[in-house]
C-alpha cells in the first residue's frame, strides 16, 4: 500500500508541471488583460495564486514534494511564453505608458522632451501632432520634467516613429524591446550561474517571478533594460583583476547602457574599485563616463541639467509612496515640527544611503567562508536594498534589481518582498486616493521577519527556496 501511494505521488509530482504551467498562463491573461489599476480584489485574486504557483515550482520549495530535479528548460520556455502573452496587453496597472508616448511623440517631431514640462505645451497651445489634452490627462506628474534617460527615450521614439497615432501599437513596440531584453537576461543569468558554479535552477527565481513578468512586460517598465545591460556588463568582465582593455571597453559600454536605461545602477560603480584595482577601475569609470556622455549628447542642451535635476529632486523632496524609514521619520517629524518636513528628511536619508553604500564598497566585509558564491551580487543586493529602504518612493517594479541579484546568493527576502509589495495596489482602489499604512507596515514587517530568519539561520543551510 505504501509503495502504491509513493508511486501515485511520484506520478503526480512528475506531471504536475503541466497543469501548473497552464494555470500560470490563465492567471497571467487574467491579470494582464482583464484587470484595471483600481480593481484590487481582482489584482490580488490573480496575483496571490500565481505567486504561490511560482513558489511551488522553485527548486527546494517548501510548498512541494519533489523527488526529481526541476525541468529548467521547460520552465524557461513557460517564462518566455508568459512574457510573450503580455506583449499584446495594454499596461492597465500603470499610466506611465502615456508619458512614454508623450515623450516619444515629442522626439519624432523634433522636440526635446527634457526642455519643458508637459503643461507648457498646452498652456502655450503649441501645435504638435498627438500632443493634446486627452493624452495629457492620461498620465500623472504633469508639472514635472521627464526623468527617462536616453536608452528609454530611444525606445519611446522608435515606438512613436513606427506608430505615430496609436498608443496601443506604440506600447506593443516598446514591449517587443523589453521582451528581447528579458530573453537576453534569462540567457545571461544561466551563463553567469554556470560560470560561477552556482545552481542553474536559480534562474527560475527571476524567470518565473510574477512581479517581474507583470511589472516589466505587463506594465511596461524599463527596469528590464537596466537589468539586462547590467548583467551583460559583468558577463563581459570574465576575470575582474585580469580584464583586458577590450574587456573593459565592452563592459563599460554595456554599463553605460544600463545607466542610460535607469540611473539606479550608478550606485554599483564604487564596488568596482576592489574588484578591478584602482588603475583598472579608474579606466573603467572614464570609459563608462565617456559612453554615458555620448548617449546623452543627442538630448543635452543649455537647460537639460537644470530641468533633469529638478525632476530627480522630486524623488527626495516631494514624492511619497510605500516608504519605510522615511515614514517612520515623517511621523517623528510631525511630533517635533508639527508638519511633514520631507524637504529635510528626504535628502538626509539620501545622504545616509550614500554613506552606507560607500562604506560597503570600501570598508572591510567579513564574508562567511562557507558561502560558495561570488561576492559582487551579495554586496550589490544589500547596497540596492539600503537605497530602497532610504527612499521616499518605492514602487513594485523597483524590486527588479534585488530579485535579479538574489539569484546569485542564498538570500531570498527579495522574493518574499515581491509577494508582499503587491498589497500596495490597494491604494488605487480608494476614492479619494490614500495609502493604507497598515498594509505598508505588514509588508515591511513580513520582509524583516524573513530577513531575520535567513540571518539567524547562518546561511549555512539550504534555505526553503
Amino acid at each position: 500500500m505504501a509503495r502504491q501511494k509513493s508511486g501515485a505521488l511520484n506520478i503526480l509530482v512528475k506531471y504536475a508541471h503541466w497543469p501548473a504551467a497552464m494555470l500560470m498562463v490563465a492567471l497571467t491573461i487574467g491579470l494582464g488583460y482583464f484587470t484595471e489599476q483600481n480593481e484590487f480584489p481582482k489584482i490580488i485574486g490573480f496575483y496571490a495564486p500565481w505567486f504561490l504557483l511560482y513558489l511551488f515550482v522553485l527548486p527546494r520549495s517548501p510548498f512541494t514534494i519533489r523527488q526529481s530535479p526541476v525541468n529548467i528548460q521547460f520552465w524557461l520556455a513557460i517564462a518566455l511564453l508568459l512574457r510573450l502573452i503580455l506583449v499584446f496587453s495594454m499596461p492597465n496597472l500603470s499610466n506611465d505608458v502615456y508619458r512614454f508616448i508623450w515623450d516619444g511623440r515629442l522626439l519624432v517631431q523634433g522636440y526635446n522632451p527634457f526642455d519643458h514640462q508637459p503643461v507648457y505645451y498646452l498652456e502655450n497651445a503649441i501645435p504638435i501632432k498627438g500632443i493634446d489634452r486627452a493624452l495629457f490627462d492620461a498620465f500623472g506628474a504633469k508639472n514635472t520634467y521627464t526623468v527617462y534617460p536616453p536608452v528609454a527615450q530611444a525606445q519611446f521614439g522608435s515606438a512613436c516613429w513606427l506608430f505615430p497615432e496609436s498608443i496601443y501599437w506604440g506600447s506593443v513596440v516598446m514591449k517587443c524591446w523589453l521582451f528581447a531584453f528579458e530573453a537576453g537576461t534569462l540567457c545571461l543569468l544561466v551563463k553567469l550561474l554556470k560560470r560561477h558554479n552556482l545552481p542553474t535552477g536559480n534562474v527560475l527565481l527571476y524567470a518565473l517571478n510574477p512581479l517581474i513578468i507583470t511589472e516589466i512586460m505587463g506594465n511596461l517598465h524599463f527596469e528590464g533594460a537596466m537589468v539586462f545591460f547590467l548583467l551583460l556588463a559583468f558577463w563581459l568582465l570574465p576575470n575582474y583583476r585580469k580584464a583586458t582593455f577590450n574587456n573593459l571597453i565592452l563592459s563599460a559600454g554595456a554599463f553605460a547602457l544600463s545607466i542610460c536605461s535607469k540611473l539606479l545602477t550608478l550606485l554599483f560603480l564604487p564596488f568596482l574599485v576592489k574588484w578591478l584595482g584602482w588603475r583598472r577601475s579608474l579606466l573603467y569609470f572614464l570609459l563608462t563616463g565617456l559612453f554615458t556622455v555620448l548617449l546623452f549628447v543627442p538630448i543635452v542642451n543649455s537647460t537639460f541639467l537644470l530641468n533633469f535635476g529638478d525632476s530627480l529632486n522630486l524623488y527626495f523632496q516631494k514624492l511619497e509612496y510605500n516608504a519605510s524609514l522615511y515614514y517612520v521619520l515623517r511621523w517623528v517629524g510631525f511630533q517635533i515640527w508639527g508638519y511633514n518636513n520631507i524637504a529635510l528628511i528626504g535628502p538626509l536619508l539620501g545622504l545616509v544611503a550614500m554613506g552606507v553604500i560607500l562604506w560597503m564598497a570600501f570598508g572591510k566585509w567579513k564574508r562567511d567562508s562557507r558561502l560558495q558564491q561570488i561576492e559582487w551580487p551579495e554586496k550589490w543586493l544589500f547596497a540596492i536594498c539600503v537605497y530602497l529602504l532610504c527612499t521616499t518612493t518605492l514602487h513594485p517594479w523597483y524590486l527588479a534589481l534585488p530579485i535579479a541579484l538574489c539569484v546569485f546568493t542564498k538570500w531570498r527576502f527579495p522574493i518574499v518582498w515581491s509577494g508582499m509589495i503587491f498589497l500596495t495596489y490597494i491604494n488605487y482602489s480608494y476614492d479619494p486616493y490614500h495609502e493604507n499604512l497598515w498594509l505598508v507596515a505588514l509588508e515591511y514587517l513580513t520582509v524583516l521577519a524573513w530577513f531575520l530568519y535567513e540571518w539567524k539561520s547562518g546561511r549555512e543551510k539550504a534555505l526553503p527556496f
